[in-house]
């Protein structure tokens, strides 16, 4: 099961950490969906705590092609 606090934490740590590198990126930009995903599927493959999933997520954002978003 999903630890809906842990989640919650690492995907705003991830999202503002990326946001303060990329401030052109809007806070309701498609990426941060994409980014609760990758980081649910992440969680359900191996639990995490926050922060590790946070540095799970800004890799992953920082892969993302900017033009499919």
């Amino acid at each position: 099961m999903v630890d809906d606090a842990v989640l919650k934490n690492a995907t705003e740590i991830a999202w503002t950490v990326y946001r303060a590198r990329h401030p052109d990126v809007d806070a309701f930009d498609s990426r941060r969906c994409l980014l609760e995903r990758h980081l649910h599927r992440r969680w359900e493959e191996r639990e995490s705590d926050a922060e590790e999933l946070a540095s799970f997520g800004i890799a992953y954002l920082d892969r993302l092609p900017s033009d499919e978003c």
